[in-house]
């Protein structure tokens, strides 16, 4: 802990330091401060600068770590130094990129940037990029690179190391073999440690473990970020249809993805329209688009909870305590539904819970909202009485009001991302939003059923 934190120190000096220097126009040395740092460090840095300061930063690395600082590089300033840099700069860095970086780029890039990083890609390379920008987007197909090694079971393990040899320079793993046949049928994998330690003459066939498995190009990323969960592995291949291996995807990869995932999912439970761009950087009317329809959406279902209101105006009228109380109510039920619906999607998204498990679930949250609900139901049941002076008809409505309340709303938010799920769609759509809206309704409809049978009117 204590190194981290010394690190982090370490690094805001630097980039004070930074900004002098590049105030200075001093950038020989910019080139000995950023020399010695890591090129993940680095490429940190450069991303505190605007884009334009940053490319300028960028060309004054050394060649050796151009290449590594430029994959961590943030979109946009990957964008603006493949606009400024020369073309003899431009072909140095597409060949040192991996395929998948190289299309990750290309989809991010305008369209006149394209044809530029293209005239520096083989027409080998070419012809897999316009493949892998075919595959639908957020597939295994669409993150996966093809920079991994085969072998042929009928080699031994002195040809297969002589091959990652000559061959793994260029490769983003040679930790895990994939063992394919003619037409390049995945039939087995080997992991480099079990190659280390075999006798030279040992065929491949007789080390290679045959139960593979491996996605489908077009798997959506929830499979393929569950399946890496699942598994633990640090690279999965990814087949056709056929079951040809066309690429693989690896844990780096996955860490991204599930980063991206995790903050769309925030973004839909919040009511906002999920997006990459970054929150300083967007304008505020693309801001207001990501908001505004949700918002209608809410807005519209709150109706709802009016009209529910309207036709109990007499009861309201002849009691005016009990209006006082719809707040704390509602909320109540809305936050036990967010609780119930946040936990069972995280159970979804980790493999934890699948939708047969409902009953469980139901049986489960029925519990926890006894539990919760008789707590908030007996504090509240002495509070109306003894501090705010309500009479105990109005005391045990609200009391009870709060039972029903509590374990509807945890009902519904164990239950609708499961069948949200099981329909194939976000189960994060069901969240907050949605659930505190039929929560709210509910919640009116049993306080004012209970309130006309036990108050009267």
């Amino acid at each position: 802990m204590s190194n981290l934190h010394n690190k982090t120190v370490e690094l805001d000096r630097i980039e004070k330091r930074l900004k002098e220097l590049v105030e200075a126009k001093d950038f020989k040395g910019v080139r000995v401060l950023l020399s010695v740092l890591n090129e993940v460090d680095v490429a940190d840095l450069i991303d505190t600068l605007d884009d334009k300061t940053g490319a300028i930063i960028y060309r004054t690395l050394p060649k050796d770590m151009a290449g590594e600082v430029f994959y961590n590089l943030s979109y946009d300033q990957q964008e603006e130094i493949v606009r400024t840099v020369s073309d003899t700069e431009l072909k140095s860095i597409i060949e040192d990129m991996y395929m998948d970086d190289k299309v990750d780029l290309l989809e991010e890039v305008d369209s006149d940037l394209v044809d530029r990083i293209l005239k520096y890609s083989s027409p080998e390379d070419r012809k897999l990029i316009n493949q892998f920008l075919q595959y639908p987007e957020d597939s295994a197909g669409s993150i996966m690179t093809i920079e991994y090694i085969s072998l042929k079971k009928e080699m031994t393990v002195k040809e297969a190391l002589h091959k990652i040899k000559t061959e793994g320079i260029k490769k983003e793993t040679v930790y895990t073999l994939y063992i394919t046949d003619q037409n390049r049928k995945l039939e087995g994998i080997v992991s480099l440690r079990e190659l280390i330690v075999a006798s030279p003459e040992t065929h491949i066939k007789d080390l290679m473990n045959p139960d593979v498995i491996y996605l489908n190009t077009h798997d959506s990323e929830e499979t393929v970020a569950e399946t890496f969960r699942k598994y633990g592995f640090e690279a999965l291949p990814v087949c056709d249809k056929e079951n040809k291996i066309v690429g693989i995807i690896t844990v780096d990869d996955i860490l991204n993805l599930m980063q991206e995932l995790a903050d769309e999912d925030f973004q839909i439970m919040a009511a906002i329209t999920p997006t990459d761009d970054k929150y300083l950087e967007t304008g505020v009317v693309t801001h207001a688009k990501h908001r505004i329809i949700w918002l209608f959406v809410l807005m519209i279902s709150a109706s709802i909870t009016q009209r529910i209101i309207n036709g109990y105006e007499g009861l309201l009228a002849s009691t005016a305590f009990l209006s006082g109380f719809i707040p704390m109510l509602m909320g109540a039920g809305g936050n036990s539904g967010s609780q119930s619906s946040t936990l069972v999607i995280r159970g979804l998204g980790t493999g934890e819970i699948e939708t047969r498990d409902w009953l469980k679930i139901v049986f489960k949250e029925l519990q926890v909202a006894i539990i919760c609900g008789l707590a908030l139901a007996v504090v509240n049941y002495f509070k109306i009485i003894y501090i705010d002076g309500a009479p105990a008809n109005i005391a045990l409505t609200v009391s009870l009001t709060l039972i029903g309340s509590v374990t509807a709303a945890k009902l519904l938010g164990g239950l609708l991302p499961l069948v949200a799920y099981k329909l194939k769609m976000d189960p994060a759509i069901m969240a907050s939003p949605l659930i505190t809206t039929i929560a709210d309704a509910t919640t009116l409809v049993v306080y004012f059923t209970l309130a006309s049978n036990i108050i009267g009117f």
